[in-house]
């Protein structure tokens, strides 16, 4: 039975990168992507964000930056990583959607911390020394409750599933959140249709430039968190918001200064205000984010008392669990931080293994027979 040293989970960008550092320290890997084809999530974003809507990406880790253009970033993002991957022959295996990773040897009830990590995949698996978590959050969109959620007979969507802007044109929209992909979306269906937009709490607009210090400090507070234990918070959350100049259109129309308070309910034909006050709707786009994808890891009860996955003071390393690097999680979040989190993940693997010779292992003392997680893996999925 092949053990090999770590196991990649997600090709995005923290995960590539992960995947070139582990290359370059010689440790034998493979990469598990969900996706059919490279890009990560960038290959389902709508078609009308550009590489200047997203002011570019990082550069991944041994290649040059990718230009700021008019192109589609679900086009120009993809292309990169396609590249990207063939040029540096990082293994990676598609389509795998992975159900679960185990640890092998439970005592008492607890996954061993010094045995060996098996990552289940449908009728497949495989067994690894480490594991680098790289799946990010695009294929967890966050929707909160509201009463009568349920009864609405127009549509909802979440920004997971925005279609483009034509798509609302003469259809009354409630844009729900007070993040970045809001502010965006705002100022492409205020332009074909009449919008209003609701938060929980006011948005957080910035007032001077962002420079690089601003950014940082920003990382810190995010950083501070999952140090502590505590779920993480998006990075925009803490830089607060700015106006693009494409959605200046939007800005004289008055669409940002419509700020709300959240409705109280959900009606079949609209949304119930607190006062008493009813609107009628045709669409409710939910702009309210998305949270860590890591159902999957819940058999390992990597979670604190705090709700949140502890990591050391690198920002990769789990407290608790040493052999499990977390990428794009938290501070890393971001295609800067995705990068260095690839470069200290690799790191951290590189220690354990230095650390903890490789086990004699056969198959026999492995099993690999499916245990009932799945009420566990549940209830970490909706954390």
């Amino acid at each position: 039975m092949e053990v090999l040293d770590s196991l990649v989970i997600g090709a995005g960008q923290a995960g590539l990168s992960a995947s070139y550092h582990l290359t370059r320290r010689g440790i034998d890997h493979v990469v598990l992507d969900a996706d059919r084809s490279p890009g990560g999530a960038w290959q389902h974003r709508w078609d009308s964000l550009t590489m200047h809507d997203v002011h570019g990406i990082a550069e991944l880790p041994g290649a040059e930056r990718l230009p700021l253009s008019d192109e589609r970033a679900n086009l120009a993002v993809p292309a990169y990583f396609t590249a990207y991957e063939r040029l540096h022959d990082l293994p990676v295996v598609r389509p795998v959607a992975v159900d679960r990773v185990e640890s092998t040897g439970p005592s008492d009830g607890e996954p061993r911390r010094d045995g060996l990590l098996v990552t289940y995949a449908g009728d497949r698996n495989w067994v690894s020394r480490t594991l680098v978590n790289a799946t990010g959050t695009w294929s967890h969109p966050y929707v909160p409750y509201y009463p009568g959620i349920g009864s609405f007979r127009g549509e909802q969507l979440h920004t997971h599933d925005y279609p483009g802007p034509e798509h609302f044109r003469g259809r009354r929209t409630v844009v729900v959140g007070a993040g970045a992909s809001a502010v965006q979306l705002l100022g492409e269906i205020a332009l074909v249709t009449d919008v209003l937009w609701v938060t929980r709490r006011p948005p957080v607009w910035r007032t001077t430039e962002f420079s690089p210090e601003a950014g940082s400090a920003a990382v810190a507070l995010v950083e501070d968190r999952v140090r502590r234990g505590l779920p993480p918070q998006s990075v925009v959350s803490v830089t607060g918001l700015m106006l693009r100049p494409q959605e200046e259109a939007a800005r004289r129309l008055g669409v940002y200064d419509r700020r709300l308070p959240m409705f109280a309910s959900i009606e079949p034909d609209g949304v119930r205000w607190p006062d008493g006050r009813f609107d009628p709707v045709d669409v409710i786009l939910w702009a309210t984010g998305f949270r860590p994808a890591i159902g999957h890891l819940a058999p390992l009860r990597l979670r604190g008392p705090a709700g949140g996955i502890q990591l050391d003071r690198h920002g990769t390393t789990v407290v608790v669990d040493p052999r499990v690097q977390l990428v794009g999680y938290g501070p890393s979040a971001s295609t800067i931080g995705a990068n260095r989190a690839g470069r200290a993940a690799a790191r951290g693997v590189a220690a354990w293994l230095a650390g903890h010779p490789a086990p004699s292992v056969n198959a026999a003392s492995v099993d690999l027979g499916g245990a009932d997680d799945a009420d566990e893996v549940g209830d970490e999925a909706s954390a």
